[in-house]
């Protein structure tokens, strides 16, 4: 209908409306709100909000095809993977956009990134814990920075742990570790950044070459100064079942700068050459325990979970965040296990460190 017809129906709505009343003001009114252009212009909800359904889309796509993001340009894909979980929130922000729209196809799209990620995180909801567990194991990094190492030491005492895997150790505040942890570990060992307390007995103690150092420069640094910087161990704790084997990590450093986007280059190298390490062990009981620098969705540390399950994953309450202490937004401290069976994973209360401590009940 065109402007001029719709002022021929306004028209003969004036000539019908009885002289007197209010009537036929209405009888316009009404007429030109049913017969406004635009009215009849509105796409319909299924036409509606097509930039919402196309993001709706794009995130389900992103968690489907996560592992198919290209790392060529700044390590996209290991940064995408890194925030994975929190990807869901973008759910009811697009779920709000599409209601006010009302746009019935930007609705339908949410079902997709919903069932993805249901499909891949839906499983951390909840409590996954059971009862028992013959070995206690638990790890921290403490922080280089840390201005209450004693205190540091305290907690981790008292957290009930039988086996305690320390990351980021400085020479400085070593001994304070060591007095404060001497009553509850009779057993202890330190090689550079990292170590291990526990109330069992230790053996075949040595470092694991990470591959901290490259270059010919590293070919010819001294013993001395390779042990004191070394990032890794194994040793063999002695448990009531058999030999455990305990690897403790400190992987490279993430970071995010402008330049090159998430560089990661130090952490994946640390990564493959520990996946090698842990392949070539003969015990097929071992526990890794340590600060990985990132997290398990990310295809980095493809090597390690391939061989390891993450106690977090199969007996946790959860995501257990663990990094950074104020505000954790990702579980970078890792126990991983092959060979014995977690009972129940937890994160323990903050410490002076930036990282919050991590502790598994395992049992054979």
């Amino acid at each position: 209908m065109t402007r001029a017809d719709a002022a021929d129906v306004t028209d003969a709505a004036d000539a019908t409306d009885p002289v007197g009343t209010t009537a036929g003001p209405v009888v316009r009114r009404a007429i030109r709100a049913v017969l406004r252009p635009d009215l009849w212009k509105r796409p319909d909800p299924w036409k509606r909000g097509p930039v919402l359904t196309a993001l709706a889309l794009l995130l389900g796509l992103t968690l489907l095809l996560h592992a198919s993001v290209p790392n060529r340009i700044g390590n996209l894909g290991s940064l995408v993977e890194t925030f994975l979980p929190w990807s869901g929130l973008f759910v009811p922000v697009l779920l709000a956009g599409a209601l006010w729209r009302r746009s019935a196809s930007a609705v339908v799209a949410l079902l997709l990134p919903v069932t993805a990620w249901l499909n891949l995180f839906g499983g951390l909801l909840g409590d996954r814990s059971q009862p028992g567990g013959d070995l206690t194991v638990a790890s921290h990094n403490v922080g280089a920075a840390n201005p209450d190492p004693a205190g540091t030491a305290r907690a981790l005492a008292a957290s009930g742990a039988d086996v305690l895997a320390l990351e980021e150790v400085t020479p400085q505040d070593r001994g304070t570790y060591e007095k404060g942890l001497a009553r509850a570990y009779p057993h202890h060992t330190v090689l550079g950044t990292v170590g291990l307390w526990s109330r069992l007995p230790l053996s075949d103690t040595r470092p694991v070459d990470i591959r901290t150092d490259v270059g010919p420069l590293a070919r010819i640094k001294p013993a001395d100064a390779t042990t004191a910087e070394n990032r890794a161990l194994r040793t063999t704790v002695a448990t009531g079942h058999g030999p455990l084997a305990v690897y403790v990590a400190h992987l490279g450093s993430a970071r995010v700068n402008p330049r090159s986007g998430f560089w990661t280059d130090s952490r994946d190298r640390n990564a493959k050459a520990l996946a090698e390490a842990v392949a070539a062990e003969p015990n097929e009981r071992v526990v890794l325990l340590g600060d990985l620098n990132g997290t398990l969705d990310d295809r980095a540390f493809a090597g390690l979970t391939s061989q390891l399950h993450s106690v977090q994953d199969a007996a946790g309450d959860g995501f257990g965040f663990t990094w950074p202490a104020g505000f954790p937004v990702a579980r970078i401290d890792q126990i991983l296990v092959r060979g014995v069976e977690p009972r129940s994973a937890r994160v323990l209360p903050s410490t002076g460190s930036d990282h919050l401590p991590v502790a598994a009940a395992i049992d054979w």
